[in-house]
């Protein structure tokens, strides 16, 4: 049952930098809840650390600090993980290697 109302179809309403917005997609609506505490949380920071009252300029400045981890993250990831896995591959093949003449 519980399970159902999250998933409901209807809008999903959130509070980012104060205003209430009701947002409609597809699937779990605490995904949605998520991204929007996630915005505000950015926001609060953004306005807190620049002392601009101005919400399209904390909007513009979050979304760049949200664009730069989430670009960061990319590069990390499509960098990091193929040599993390190659040097893994090769420590199994060294491995079996040992297992193999022994």
């Amino acid at each position: 049952m519980e399970r159902e109302a999250v998933l409901d179809s209807g809008p999903t309403p959130v509070t980012i930098f104060g205003r209430t917005y009701y947002l409609r997609g597809d699937g779990d609506r605490r995904y949605l809840e998520g991204l929007a505490a996630l915005v505000d949380s950015r926001m609060q920071e953004v306005a807190d650390s620049t002392g601009t009252a101005d919400t399209l300029k904390v909007a513009i400045l979050a979304a760049l600090n949200i664009a730069d981890e989430s670009k960061r993250a990319r590069r990390v990831g499509s960098e990091g993980d193929p040599v993390d896995h190659r040097k893994r591959l090769a420590q199994i093949v060294a491995l079996l290697d040992e297992a193999l003449v022994g």
